[in-house]
């Protein structure tokens, strides 16, 4: 019972964990932590069974009265092959109890080179896939849903000291109720923006690419450089002018401010530098 990690969309809440620094548009949409409890039933060594009662998506405390639930099926039949399945269905909409969301979300992730001691000493894959929808409270699975993918392949060299992880992903979000909101002038998931709308049906497709290598001189310590290009059908990512107005942000969190403009652009590079330490 507490705070427990999600492993909806793969990627890790600890990302000296993960095979990237930054996650594929699946995993950063999807929740990094649940609050309530679970309990892991084992049938066999290979299966693991974990139904959940929890809070809600990504949240502390419920938005509505009824409390989230799902679990998570994990066969592991062999040390080289993994099906990870992940279920959640909950009202997770503010002040809206007859909105009701469903996800599932689904990875297999494959070893199929394991050489110890030779210069390629190991590569593995991941394939995931996530759908989900909104019903009720005035929206339909038609415009409110929720649809994608990604995977990525993962080699490594020299006794596991060197990495090299290619991949990325797509979704599409119509209603864009799990699109991370753009911060404009302050604005936050609960006050919303005017900049940035997510009425029912409203379009929202993206992609992503990655490229990251690493290098670990030692077990604890992981030093990473990675290249992402992402990008929208709509402009979503800060340009060059920022997302906050003259002076800071101005009035409530996410409100027009007059004369103002953000400048948001459809597609972005970054290339980042990081140092992972596995305490």
């Amino acid at each position: 019972m507490g705070l427990f990690m999600s492993y909806i969309g793969l990627w890790s809440y600890y990302n000296a964990d993960n095979w990237t620094y930054q996650p594929s548009y699946v995993s950063s949409n999807t929740p990094w932590f649940f609050n309530g409890a679970r309990v892991q039933i084992f049938p066999t060594e290979h299966l693991k069974i974990e139904p959940w009662l929890i809070n809600g998506w990504q949240s502390y405390g419920r938005f509505n009265a009824a409390p989230g639930g799902g679990g998570q099926i994990l066969w592991r039949p062999t040390g080289s092959f993994e099906f990870v399945g992940n279920q959640y269905a909950g009202t997770d909409t503010y002040d809206n109890s007859s909105r009701r969301r469903l996800h599932t979300d689904d990875s297999v992730m494959l070893k199929w080179l394991d050489r110890p001691g030779r210069g390629w000493s190991k590569a593995a894959c991941s394939l995931t896939l996530d759908a989900g929808g909104e019903t009720g409270g005035g929206v339909s699975l038609h415009d409110q849903y929720f649809l994608g993918f990604m995977a990525y392949q993962r080699l490594w060299f020299a006794h596991d000291r060197y990495g090299l992880t290619v991949g990325g992903g797509a979704i599409t979000n119509p209603g864009r109720y799990l699109v991370l909101l753009p911060p404009i002038n302050g604005a936050t998931a609960a006050s919303g923006t005017p900049y940035f709308s997510a009425n029912p049906g409203d379009a929202f497709r993206a992609w992503d690419v990655q490229v990251a290598g690493d290098l670990s001189p030692q077990d604890a310590i992981t030093v990473r450089v990675e290249y992402n290009h992402r990008a929208a059908n709509v402009p979503y990512f800060s340009g060059p002018g920022g997302v906050t107005p003259p002076g800071g942000d101005q009035g409530a969190p996410g409100s027009l401010v007059s004369g103002w403009t953000p400048d948001l652009v459809k597609a972005e590079d970054r290339i980042t530098f990081a140092m992972l330490v596995h305490l």
